[in-house]
């Protein structure tokens, strides 16, 4: 609870002190209003008198119960804030947890399916020789590899672009209506930026690299369609000797399914 308040910021006691001012206000305007009626006949000190207890118990009782109420209200909406952020949260790397980041992307691909605006691209990227690091190293300096390469991830991303961690040395970028050309461009800038981290093991420099297979969207798709071509390229860029890249759109790819059905 009391990280719930040290989240208050000025305007949500703002908002704490509406609801406590115009809640208060309700219930002396129905208690003048129900006194009102109850006294109207009887003589001009009683219906005075019941007026002025009808406007001072609920400022005295409602006042100090709705501020109560609203507070732990507004309390109760901040930790389930934080509950739904770490259910999709990578506790590791603050990226998104797989469920969180499927889920994430599924909504976009169906979003621009019905509005049919340009749709984006999937990125798979594979830490490359990853278990050398663990196994060497230990797997609090894989966590730290981890660590710094979603940070030089995000930090090539663009604004509107989501990252998620798959699962061990697997992450995952959709790009927002980007064409195959701008997710490639995205794509090379990540790969650099792993390039350049500044990884060191007891003082000795060690090179990360990542391997990136990506798979534009021009056209309506699930998740699970994208991702396996996607995660068909890396596996291509895997075989070609590691930290490159390899891109496919899925309109290509139907061009290919396509003709290979026609010759069978």
């Amino acid at each position: 609870m009391l990280g719930a308040r040290a989240d208050m910021s000025m305007r949500n006691w703002g908002k704490l002190a509406q609801w406590t001012v115009f809640g208060t206000l309700g219930c002396v305007t129905i208690c003048i209003s129900i006194n009102y009626v109850m006294f109207r006949s009887d003589p001009a000190v009683i219906l005075s008198k019941a007026l002025i207890s009808s406007t001072l118990l609920p400022i005295i009782l409602a006042g100090p119960l709705f501020f109560f109420l609203s507070l732990k209200l507004r309390e109760l909406a901040i930790a389930n804030h934080r509950l739904a952020y770490l259910a999709a949260t990578d506790s590791l790397t603050g990226c998104l947890n797989r469920r969180a980041f499927t889920k994430s992307v599924e909504n976009c691909l169906n979003f621009h399916s019905v509005t049919h605006n340009p749709i984006g691209a999937l990125l798979v990227i594979d830490a490359d020789h990853f278990k050398a690091i663990n196994d060497r190293f230990g797997h609090h300096r894989g966590d730290e590899a981890l660590t710094l390469l979603a940070k030089a991830i995000t930090g090539s991303l663009r604004k509107n672009d989501e990252l998620g961690r798959l699962g061990g040395e697997e992450f995952a970028v959709f790009l927002q209506h980007a064409n195959m050309a701008e997710a490639s461009l995205v794509a090379e800038r990540i790969r650099k930026a792993v390039n350049d981290i500044d990884f060191k093991v007891n003082g000795e420099q060690y090179k990360l690299s990542v391997s990136i297979g990506g798979a534009a969207c021009a056209h309506s798709a699930t998740f699970a369609n994208l991702f396996r071509l996607a995660d068909e390229q890396l596996y291509i860029a895997k075989n070609g000797g590691r930290n490159r890249i390899e891109m496919i759109c899925n309109s290509s790819q139907a061009a290919l399914t396509a003709a290979s059905a026609s010759l069978h």
